[in-house]
């Protein structure tokens, strides 16, 4: 991490997964506006006259967030007329920005847009970064470590873009209902307790009071009623989607048989799954050696996909707490059992400055990398050609929460090793995670000898990670490092605030 990167942002490098254990700190607070006179309307006819009530100006910072994905289209909205009002200068702070935010770039080109802060940047965006385009250093964070800058100060918003699937006019907003059922509103919550003017944009307005609401009327300024905010089916893309490769399904055989020969595979283990194919299939599998051995589920948390939902409908878990929902069997789910499939804010999932998140309760969480070095740390921000590809999402948080991490990849992706020497870019560290599971064998990290001693017997294909990365490159060859520039484009933020790794410009790339 060069000297001048940590002197601009007044970062440290990253020192540990837990070196802030018991920082203090004071809260943020955000400016508030009085709504005292019952007859003033909340109602807005434009985003155009939002953002003129907002007071937009150059320098601002704006916030989304990505419970839409793919089929999201209110960031595309707001930001089509901030740059049609000339406005310059702008900083993206988004749970997530992908491919369906492609018309950003043109902005980052311009200068509308000098500034990104996401969780991950996907598609069109992900390649202007990596270009050198972006007038500022991008800055990728993990889910708890954005709402951990949002509440602490480190990050002002000045004005929240909240998409609702239903809103009155008073600004109560709830993720279900309407026509574009997303579920949760879990990582807009921080932006509606902490910036300084929050607008509500809703394709349904409902009659008041639209309770129990997931983000109250106390906290919204203004609500604007649009033609649609997103397209629901398009939530379900990608890794989001169960597989039926092989390859992957091997794995997460592997996985369930790994993790039901461990201590905490046993009556109230908690579990969080990512939404690699491989991980969904585990959940499934998992699943049935739970019905099988009689075990039950207390919680399961995270980001959920149909196959956790689908733990309710078979008793076997006693509820799920929800962050973000990845499929509309999610989504269903969450309406179906108001009860026991509970909504959660980004903050109690994982901010690391809080005073506990769910994170920390984890006893298994399985997740998916692009790479994984033989010192186990992982990347799953930056592609083998350098271009910023994906996201953090909540790897770094529940990856230091869990007991037992365990990390499912192939040996190899396409034909790059996905097991190697050094990762491209460090986003998870290795002293967080424990065991990497690839369709070649297992490799348990040194420092868990009670894993490895529960595994002796077991009949796995257990390795070490030097042995998978050999593997690997004794099918593909040694594969030449990435050719970067000296300027650094992005920093990989840790979830504690400090830099874990940097992202620097790709030197020859064909962007098309």
């Amino acid at each position: 991490i060069p000297e001048e990167v940590l002197k601009a942002t007044g970062k440290e490098a990253f020192k540990g997964a837990y070196a802030y254990d018991n920082y203090e700190y004071k809260k943020a607070a955000p400016k508030a506006h009085a709504m005292m006179d019952p007859k003033r309307s909340k109602i807005v006819e434009s985003i155009h006259e939002a953002l003129v009530k907002c007071e937009i100006k150059d320098g601002m910072t704006v916030s989304f967030h990505h419970h839409f994905r793919e089929g999201d289209y209110v960031v595309n909205m707001v930001m089509e007329e901030i740059h049609k009002m000339g406005i310059k200068d702008i900083t993206i702070c988004a749970s997530s920005l992908g491919k369906a935010h492609d018309p950003i770039v043109p902005m980052i080109e311009d200068g509308t847009v000098t500034g990104i802060r996401s969780s991950g940047v996907r598609g069109k965006i992900g390649e202007a970064i990596s270009a050198g385009k972006l007038k500022n250093l991008a800055v990728m964070c993990s889910h708890g470590g954005r709402v951990r800058a949002v509440e602490s100060g480190e990050v002002h918003i000045d004005i929240a873009f909240i998409g609702a699937p239903t809103c009155d006019e008073y600004g109560n907003m709830r993720a279900n209902g309407g026509k574009s059922d997303c579920g949760v509103l879990s990582y807009a919550m921080a932006d509606a307790q902490y910036a300084d003017r929050v607008v509500a944009i809703t394709d349904c307005l409902v009659p008041f009071p639209n309770i129990p609401a997931s983000i109250s009327m106390t906290q919204v300024d203004f609500v604007c009623v649009v033609d649609e905010i997103g397209n629901p089916a398009k939530i379900a893309t990608g890794a989001a989607k169960p597989t039926t490769d092989m390859r992957k399904l091997r794995m997460a055989d592997y996985c369930t048989q790994f993790v039901i020969r461990t201590p905490y595979f046993k009556n109230g283990f908690s579990y969080q799954t990512g939404v690699g194919g491989a991980s969904i299939a585990s959940t499934i599998s998992l699943a049935d050696e739970m019905e099988k051995r009689g075990i039950r589920m207390s919680f399961g948390v995270g980001g959920l996909t149909k196959p956790m939902a689908d733990l309710l409908e078979r008793d076997l878990v006693d509820v799920l707490v929800d962050t973000q929902d990845f499929d509309l069997g999610a989504v269903e789910s969450i309406k179906k059992h108001p009860d026991r499939h509970i909504e959660i804010s980004a903050s109690e999932y994982a901010n690391p400055f809080n005073k506990g998140a769910y994170v920390n309760k984890l006893d298994f969480v399985i997740l998916a990398a692009l790479e994984v070095d033989v010192n186990f740390n992982c990347n799953v921000v930056v592609g083998s050609d350098g271009i910023i590809t994906g996201a953090q999402g909540g790897h770094p948080d529940t990856a230091a929460g869990a007991k037992c991490t365990i990390v499912i990849a192939p040996l190899l992706q396409g034909r790059i090793p996905a097991i190697c020497t050094n990762v491209t870019t460090v986003t998870t560290p290795g002293e967080t995670v424990d065991v990497v599971i690839t369709d070649y064998g297992i490799a348990i990290n040194p420092r868990r000898q009670d894993l490895i001693e529960c595994m002796k017997d077991s009949g796995l294909p257990i390795c070490s990670i030097e042995e998978l990365r050999d593997q690997a490159y004794a099918i593909t060859g040694e594969p030449d490092p990435v050719q970067f520039g000296d300027k650094v484009v992005g920093i990989i933020e840790a979830r504690d605030g400090s830099i874990m790794d940097v992202v620097r410009e790709v030197k020859e790339y064909s962007f098309d």
